[in-house]
């Protein structure tokens, strides 16, 4: 059972863009890429201030499409969405107190989507650190407590978030110590989502409902994007608007988004508005390393959907 509802119009247009990708990038397999796409239509539920109660916007219905949504894929920095929720709600109930650094991470890993700031984050939500290994009796304890977001995510009672795995730092050159060793042999433990978990998270960020209303107004002012290329960090491998789904659309629309790539995937989960269409939330996931690298498969989606979008009555 979905967070949203899917209909005969939505599974006809998700379907036909899917057919015209494969069509351009026939490289591109049907196993390789896995999307959600989530519809607001009047009245719009999302980006509203925080004007619903929680119960009343998960009681309000949306439409989706969804294609290989509940197939578990490494989430690359994608998984920075889910530990910025996280931290929010450890600050809210005071299971840990804010500070100038704790900010600024906060902040470099979702805008610059910097490693080094997600390590630091991750240390303060779980109260470990990375290091040597350990031998067998620290190191449970210390497994279980990475293990504090998985539990958190599972306490909601959201069958999106059940099969998902967010318990692992984000990495340039790979884990050491202890950190390998959590990974496993064949890096079985390492980070998963799907497209409906991302999308589900992020429809609550833009509903005003992830932790409370005033700190998902804080997350939607870091998750804003610009297309300005002036507005654009110079400095960084990926800007997270260029080759993801942000790069063709309208200067005039505005997008809120967060970005993850690596050798092996490239993959975007963004809530968009454009102007006189229904605003969307679209999360897409591709892999494979002849397509990581390719900055025109995301672009090419997200311009379908946004016609998709215009043509909804």
């Amino acid at each position: 059972m979905f967070f949203f509802s899917t209909d005969e119009q939505l599974e006809k247009l998700g379907n036909g863009i899917l057919e015209a990708t494969w069509a351009q990038f026939p490289t591109l397999a049907r196993n390789q890429i896995a999307l959600t796409w989530i519809v607001y239509d009047p009245p719009v539920s999302v980006n509203t201030g925080g004007a619903l109660s929680p119960d009343a916007f998960w009681n309000h219905q949306v439409r989706g499409f969804t294609y290989r949504g509940v197939e578990r894929i490494y989430p690359a920095s994608v998984v920075k969405l889910f530990y910025l929720v996280a931290i929010h709600e450890w600050l809210e109930k005071g299971m840990t107190q804010g500070s100038v650094e704790l900010e600024r991470a906060m902040r470099d890993m979702i805008v610059d989507s910097s490693n080094d700031a997600t390590s630091l984050v991750l240390d303060v939500l779980t109260g470990t650190t990375s290091g040597p290994e350990l031998p067998p009796g620290p190191f449970d304890t210390w497994k279980y407590q990475r293990n504090i977001i998985n539990r958190y995510y599972q306490s909601l009672g959201w069958e999106e978030t059940q099969t998902i795995n967010v318990c692992q730092k984000t990495w340039g050159d790979g884990p050491y110590g202890r950190e390998r060793a959590f990974y496993g042999p064949l890096l079985e433990n390492r980070n998963m989502l799907t497209t409906n978990a991302v999308a589900r998270l992020l429809h609550s960020i833009v509903g005003g409902v992830a932790v409370k209303s005033a700190r998902s107004q804080t997350m939607m002012a870091i998750l804003k994007r610009s297309f300005n290329t002036d507005d654009l960090p110079s400095l960084v491998e990926e800007d997270q608007v260029t080759g993801f789904l942000g790069g063709t659309l309208p200067e005039h629309g505005q997008i809120w988004s967060k970005a993850g790539w690596t050798s092996q995937v490239r993959h975007d989960a963004a809530y968009i508005e454009l102007p006189d269409k229904r605003p969307y939330l679209l999360v897409v996931f591709t892999e494979g390393k002849e397509h990581a690298n390719n900055r025109d498969i995301l672009p090419f989606v997200s311009k379908s959907f946004a016609g998709a979008i215009g043509s909804l009555e």
